[in-house]
């Protein structure tokens, strides 16, 4: 019996986060190739096409062979119709803290597989609630550094647990990659066929 073969797999995605996570289900990537997207929204573009997009273009924007897979990912936070980004600066993360102190919010992850010209696609949403954040939490927060790079300016899997009070869905999913779907995905593209590219 022939042993299946297993296309090697390319993260698009500098994350630590999400090579933490894959190794968590023993997948250990083949190369890392960042993908570099301009990640503006467009006007009136909701939260789920956005992220959805940005998933999308990351896995388009890889360069990969025909066999190859690659996995992209994006995720974002959303406070009602607003969507909370990676902060800029120190700033921006104050008021992303302060905005979502106490209330309930979304965050959403889409990924997104390529190989050759077959693409797979899902997007997982999670709430998340803050409890009350003081102002003195808030900036010894910030003084962390943690909330760098992080959408909505926080990092539920580090000191920012402990502002999290209530969440109902994927848990890996606010880190940056949910995993039940991701391993699903990848079940999904290691058995299809790649598509012959001449």
């Amino acid at each position: 019996m022939t042993r299946t073969h297993q296309a090697r797999l390319i993260l698009g995605s500098a994350s630590p986060r999400r090579l933490d996570l894959l190794a968590q289900i023993g997948i250990t990537p083949d190369e890392i190739r960042p993908a570099d997207i301009d990640e503006t929204p467009r006007r009136n573009e909701d939260a789920r096409a956005y992220v959805r997009r940005m998933a999308a273009e990351k896995a388009e924007a890889v360069s990969a062979a025909p066999d190859d897979i690659v996995l992209a990912a994006d995720t974002v936070v959303t406070a009602g119709r607003r969507i909370l980004g990676k902060p800029e600066d120190a700033a921006e993360a104050r008021a992303f803290l302060t905005l979502l102190s106490g209330r309930r919010h979304r965050v959403m992850t889409a990924i997104t597989l390529r190989r050759g010209g077959r693409e797979w696609s899902r997007l997982v949403e999670t709430q998340v609630r803050l409890r009350p954040l003081s102002a003195r939490e808030i900036e010894d927060y910030l003084a962390s550094g943690e909330w760098q790079g992080k959408a909505g300016g926080y990092a539920i899997q580090g000191r920012a647990g402990a502002f999290v009070n209530w969440i109902e869905g994927s848990f890996s999913a606010v880190v940056g990659l949910p995993l039940a779907e991701t391993a699903t995905l990848l079940r999904a593209a290691q058995a299809a066929r790649p598509s012959k590219e001449d």
